[in-house]
């Protein structure tokens, strides 16, 4: 049995068809900067007022995939959470997000197979209500069967 899973994991053994998790973040100039540090994609269209206000976005947007990894967050910290593994993600971009942006990602379990531990996910972040992402992960969730 694991008894060293962290608080708040849920294992394949728990977790329930429609059981969701989400989280809340405001997307600050510095984690643009930051993903462009770790990502080295330094689009202007991220970085440089200037160059994006001349865009079809009017307006500088965080990264795509800075915005995903809120959905990797709420998987790899709440459900199923630590211990998880990413097999598989589809990723759809609806609308830009912008700095200073409260972007609700959720994750809800739609498809569970316990045999292969494997929990289908439908994924979407919005802003104020409007989905700027949505996609489908696939993931093998922790077990308590093994340490």
């Amino acid at each position: 049995m694991l008894d060293n899973l962290p608080r708040g994991t849920i294992c394949i053994e728990d977790i329930e068809m429609g059981m969701s998790r989400h989280l809340r973040k405001v997307v600050t100039d510095d984690d643009i900067e930051m993903f462009a540090q770790v990502s080295t994609d330094r689009n202007p269209v991220h970085l440089d007022d200037d160059y994006a206000r001349d865009t079809i976005f009017e307006g500088r947007i965080a990264h795509g995939m800075l915005t995903a990894g809120l959905i990797s967050a709420v998987i790899g910290e709440q459900l199923p959470g630590h211990g998880t593994v990413y097999m598989g993600q589809s990723l759809k971009f609806l609308a830009p997000v912008r700095p200073g942006d409260l972007v609700y990602a959720e994750v809800k379990v739609i498809d569970i197979d316990f045999a292969k531990r494997r929990v289908k996910l439908d994924c979407h972040c919005s802003v104020e209500g409007k989905k700027v992402l949505v996609g489908e992960a696939m993931v093998l969730a922790p077990s308590r069967k093994f340490d």
